[in-house]
């Protein structure tokens, strides 16, 4: 299995022969708005380019949708992708917005496996920050709050857990004691709306992460890319350092990751 973070949460999972887009956010550097009601709103974004070009990055088997935030899906996005690729997403609600675009192979991903090719997929749950918190100021906005996460499954393969964009909490928890992953990547820039609450992790909810799965390697995506953003991979770094974690990993945009099956 590869993963290759591309840029905030958009990555390329190599897993068994297919190559799925994760929340393609294709657009260039500073096109849009920070966003209203979050910290920073004056900050444009994306704050950084991509680091390969659209047609390099698109040039995948299937795509995997979480939410449709504008953080992880733009037009840029509707315009370069086929309009028959195979796309997972989480909901009715989403699979009909990607058809109004002219998508036309959508799959609605459940707890119950889905399979493409030889991998097998699970949809997991989260919280986009604090459910009874964060889920009213998303209504306010005019902004669906669920954003699903994957598990991926294949014969000598690792088993992967996409968390999402989701903080530390109970469904992160049973998703990883169901599923025993070797492999978990947690969107860890602790983006945050205004009063200061987490949408998505942030150092305390990798710190948890990495010791409640200390024999999984932890891959930290979603990094200084949104205006929101609050923690940085050196703040990670640093994480690292002063609790002597092993199994955290801190990718740049362009890098690739490699990990195989544990014997």
């Amino acid at each position: 299995m590869q993963i290759t973070q591309i840029r905030n949460a958009t990555v390329i999972i190599n897993y068994a022969q297919t190559r799925f887009l994760v929340d393609p956010w294709l657009g260039p550097k500073d096109y849009m708005p920070g966003f209203e009601g979050a910290v920073h709103p004056e900050i444009r974004q994306p704050r950084v380019e991509l680091p390969y070009p659209i047609e390099k990055i698109v040039d995948v088997d299937a795509v995997i949708l979480t939410h449709v935030h504008p953080d992880h899906w733009d037009d840029f996005a509707a315009k370069a992708l086929n309009k028959n690729i195979k796309i997972f997403t989480q909901s009715e609600t989403d699979k009909q917005f990607l058809s109004s675009l002219g998508f036309t192979n959508v799959e609605i991903l459940t707890q119950a496996p889905a399979r493409l090719h030889q991998v097998t997929l699970f949809k997991t749950q989260g919280q986009h920050g604090k459910r009874e918190i964060v889920k009213p100021v998303c209504e306010q906005l005019g902004m669906p709050y669920d954003a699903m996460g994957v598990v991926f499954k294949a014969q000598e393969e690792p088993t992967l857990y996409l968390a999402g964009d989701t903080i530390w909490c109970p469904e992160v928890q049973n998703a990883l004691d169901t599923y025993q992953p070797d492999v978990v990547v947690v969107n860890a820039c602790a983006a945050s709306v205004a009063n200061g609450e987490h949408l998505i992790m942030g150092k305390e909810d990798v710190l948890q992460t990495s010791r409640y799965a200390p024999h999984a390697a932890i891959v930290a995506s979603h990094m200084d890319t949104v205006s929101h953003l609050t923690v940085t991979r050196q703040d990670l770094k640093e994480l690292v350092k002063e609790n002597n974690l092993s199994n955290l990993f801190i990718p740049n945009d362009g890098e690739t990751l490699t990990f195989t099956a544990k014997n």
